[in-house]
């Protein structure tokens, strides 16, 4: 049989004090004589004893809980965010809570309204609601976004454009006279930032650069781009993000079409998994972890002092890592040049 859970009459009765007096002396220390709060904090350590969620609510207005929403739980790049936020909101002493909106704007409305009512703000990674409706949410309730910036509330970016800039420079270098960009889906606030960051440098190199539109930033996404990037004359293709490049790799290789021999592929993010691909992933390579934690100690110094904290906007750097997914041009590509083997 487990053990009973020790209960705030427990601690009342160890103390000799009214259940009413240990729950202000644990929420309201403040208003209980400093020997009494002693005492019950003495108590409550010996019995086990913390108070739910639900009573911190009733007498403080406080959850100590703070959510993280994110777009798609089952990208990697994800991992290192929620690691990082975690440890931030556990030395904060809050609980996180995740929540998956699965790409869905409407999702990520419902379960941030339902978050008000169970957490005291909110972490949105990639959030996908319009610039208005996160503006007047963060009236009514704390957030904080991971790459987006949105004018009033806090942001962390990881910040891959000058990093994407290098990676047409490293291309180029390498003889490419023709690349693509594979893009993220519409609602994605940093797919048209990475594809100016890619067009400004091809322009500087003065070789040709297309935009093959927007795609789901999935493995599936990157897969079913495979045939329309083996049909054209593109020599290397950098992806919106490495799940979308991996795919790719997927779709590439079922179509015959070697990398880097025939195109070279470049990624986003440097998720787990990227190195251990065939072949290896070039990518971006920024600290989700560190992002993670400085969008969370922003949303802890937001809820403490009711404002925004002192700096709203923060970055972490972010630089291009060279793999085997990248090579030498090929010396000529026919059009509509790759077909299966």
């Amino acid at each position: 049989m487990a053990p009973t859970r020790a209960t705030i009459h427990d601690v009342a009765s160890a103390v000799g004090v009214s259940p009413a007096t240990v729950s202000r002396a644990l929420a309201r220390p403040e208003l209980v004589a400093a020997a009494t709060v002693e005492r019950v904090r003495l108590a409550a350590t010996e019995l086990g004893y913390s108070p739910s969620p639900q009573a911190r609510w009733l007498h403080t207005g406080m959850s100590e809980a703070i959510t993280l929403v994110l777009p798609d739980i089952t990208n990697p790049f994800f991992l290192d965010l929620i690691r990082g936020a975690q440890h931030e909101a556990a030395r904060a002493g809050y609980t996180q809570m995740l929540v998956d909106t699965e790409e869905s704007t409407e999702q990520e409305r419902t379960h941030l309204l339902a978050a008000r009512k169970t957490s005291d703000g909110a972490v949105l990674a990639g959030p996908r609601l319009s610039d208005a409706d996160l503006a007047e949410l963060s009236q009514l309730y704390p957030i904080v976004s991971v790459n987006r910036r949105i004018r009033g509330v806090p942001s962390v970016l990881v910040d891959t454009p000058p990093a994407l800039a290098a990676a047409v420079d490293h291309l180029a270098g390498l003889g490419h006279r023709r690349i693509a960009y594979l893009g993220g889906p519409e609602s994605a606030w940093f797919s048209p930032r990475r594809w100016q960051a890619i067009k400004s440098a091809a322009i500087r190199h003065k070789i040709d650069c297309e935009h093959l539109g927007a795609h789901p930033p999935t493995l599936d996404g990157g897969q079913r781009a495979a045939p329309q990037i083996a049909a054209g004359r593109a020599t290397a293709v950098i992806a919106y993000n490495d799940v979308q490049a991996l795919g790719l790799l997927r779709g590439l290789s079922a179509l015959g079409v070697g990398v880097p021999d025939q195109i070279s592929v470049v990624g986003c993010d440097d998720v787990f998994g990227a190195e251990l691909a065939y072949p290896s992933l070039t990518t971006v390579t920024g600290s989700a972890e560190r992002a993670g934690e400085l969008a969370t100690q922003a949303l802890i110094e937001r809820i403490a002092t009711g404002r925004l904290p002192r700096r709203q906007n923060r970055s972490v750097p972010a630089e291009l890592t060279i793999r085997t997914s990248t090579g030498p041009a090929p010396r000529s590509v026919p059009h509509g040049r790759r077909q299966p083997r």
